[in-house]
């Protein structure tokens, strides 16, 4: 019999096995980045955004379609990294509002859900581009109102759906000359295929292991004093899995099930053939694994003391709770600065430069959307200027900008940590916003940056063969110079960024630099450019040899 609707409790299913999925898929996402640098990557992003959605979703109890959507859309929202983060949100920011007032979902919901998530995403892009995940996002949602039309059946509408995206995710290297270039299809698109395989494969009954995503409930403790210690019951988290020499049956889980409730709470005993998921609280976990050492062998025990992390929780709230309060206490300023920064020497330099908090990621773990609100509510001033100093979290900058109603947030779209420097130095207190931003936006604009690092994997882009462990020299708007050599390659990428208008030269060294490395280097460099200045600085920065600016 044909399936013509999906309820609220199926919808919760299918998207919480979405997310599943492509956190299973996320290094195979990864391996599809055209750029071979070791940072943090498209499925990474897009499953640290989803996951976020669904530990809200697994911590309601009997969901309304509006909660459920509600749930979905705001936890994605505040846990958006980015730019492939920030779409998903959007993306699934307008389905919801499609479903939101649905008791059931049919075709029809479906084929209007996904057009608005396509239409939400697309208008949230400044300069949408074709082969991306916004064209499979298209794509599903034109394939989804023709077979709207055509069927009620709701396994053929999906089924479809989901074949014809597969089908433009296949085109995506026709679109993008880098991509073919790479031999790689759209990572975002591929992340957006997996998240509705997942859900699909739910709504046909296959086995999900749940159990994986904490619900948020479970995780939030309220903090208050260190006495409330005592309302935790139960003090041990333990997991594991049972490994079965036979059918584990219905009459076996009943009776384990029984046997942990006798000893604890939060029980979760999930069977799938020769394999069970256990999951209790307990203040002795030791009988709980000497019970299920009757049922077979045990693997993947993971015993967490919830006591000692909800003291610490506790601990880390009250000092939060402090800095607030000093913060409050603090005289409001008229103007205030937050930067993402990649390295310890960095961190410094940013304050020296007088930016009120330092958001630590950048490159290697971009900061979330939930991150940008929690540093803008530290910073007590009427304007904030958000420094993102990466092209891949000016959509995240972007993002909380739009959820602050309280203060002016200004985001200037730094894409690099020298722009951000540059953009800070030329801030003149005495001058209004308008005008610093105008400044700022001028300055950042004469900045070219080069960044040198590794290859991960072999590749060939801009027309260069990478090999796995090869040097890059990587800038604006590609990579400038590979070789085997740090400094040489270093070298050869200068040669590119250095013109006749040149005047400074600006190098960060990284972690993996020695002082005296950096030193050799920076004199090499005065010695082949005598007419520029060189400005040298330890910026600490993981995975990025050298950092280098020409103004």
């Amino acid at each position: 019999m044909a399936t013509k609707t999906i309820s609220v409790d199926k919808m919760a299913e299918m998207f919480l096995a979405g997310a599943r999925n492509i956190e299973a898929k996320k290094e195979y996402i990864n391996e599809l980045n055209v750029f071979p640098v070791p940072d943090g990557d498209t499925g990474t992003n897009m499953s640290m955004t989803i996951m976020a959605a669904a530990r809200e979703v697994a911590a309601l109890e009997n969901p309304t379609m509006e909660e459920l959507a509600k749930a979905i859309s705001s936890g994605s929202l505040r846990g958006a990294r980015g730019n492939s983060g920030v779409i998903l949100s959007q993306l699934l920011r307008g389905f919801t509002k499609a479903i939101r007032q649905e008791k059931e979902v049919d075709a029809f919901v479906l084929a209007a859900a996904c057009a608005r998530g396509r239409d939400t995403a697309y208008k949230a892009v400044m300069k949408p581009k074709e082969g991306t995940i916004l064209t499979v996002a298209s794509g599903i949602a034109d394939k989804a109102a023709q077979m709207a039309g055509e069927t009620e059946d709701l396994e053929v509408f999906l089924g479809e759906v989901i074949a014809h995206g597969r089908e433009v995710l296949a085109k995506t290297p026709e679109m993008l000359p880098v991509l073919k270039e790479a031999g790689v299809v759209d990572s975002g698109g591929q992340g957006l295929i997996e998240i509705l395989q997942g859900a699909y494969d739910a709504f046909l009954g296959k086995e999900i292991d749940y159990p994986a995503i904490i619900p948020a409930a479970e995780r939030v403790v309220k903090a208050a004093s260190v006495t409330e210690e005592a309302e935790i019951r139960f003090g041990y988290c333990t997991e594991f899995i049972i490994l079965t020499e036979k059918e584990f049956t219905e009459g076996q889980e009943r009776e384990l099930k029984q046997y942990l409730s006798s000893i604890g709470d939060s029980i979760v005993c999930v069977a799938d053939e020769e394999v069970v998921k256990i999951h209790v609280h307990t203040n002795d976990p030791g009988m709980a694994l000497q019970k299920a050492l009757g049922y077979g062998q045990l693997s993947r025990i993971k015993i967490d003391n919830m006591r000692e992390e909800h003291q610490e929780k506790l601990i880390r709230d009250s000092e939060r709770l402090a800095r607030e309060q000093a913060q409050e206490e603090k005289e409001r300023k008229k103007m205030g600065f937050i930067a993402v920064s990649i390295g310890e020497g960095l961190n410094d330099i940013f304050r020296e430069l007088g930016v009120d908090y330092i958001i630590e990621g950048g490159q290697t773990m971009n900061p979330s959307t939930e991150d940008m609100l929690n540093a803008i509510q530290q910073v007590n001033a009427d304007t904030i200027f958000i420094l993102p100093n990466n092209k891949n979290i000016v959509l995240a900058a972007n993002q909380a900008r739009e959820l602050v109603k309280e203060k002016e947030i200004i985001v200037i779209p730094t894409k690099t940590v020298p722009q951000g420097i540059t953009a800070v130095i030329n801030f003149m207190p005495e001058e209004d916003v308008p005008s610093n931003e105008a400044v700022m936006l001028e300055e950042i604009a004469k900045v070219k940056t080069g960044q040198v690092t590794y290859a991960v994997r072999d590749t060939c882009i801009d027309e260069k063969e990478i090999k796995e462990g090869d040097i890059m020299g990587i800038g604006d708007n590609g990579i400038l110079a590979v070789g085997k050599e740090v400094e040489a390659t270093a070298r050869e990428m200068l040669d590119h960024l250095v013109d006749d208008s040149s005047e400074l030269i600006s190098l960060y060294y990284g972690e993996d630099v020695s002082e005296e490395a950096a030193a050799a280097f920076v004199q090499a460099v005065e010695e082949l450019y005598p007419d520029l200045d060189v400005d040298a600085h330890y910026g600490g920065q993981p995975i990025y040899y050298y950092v280098m600016a020409v103004e």
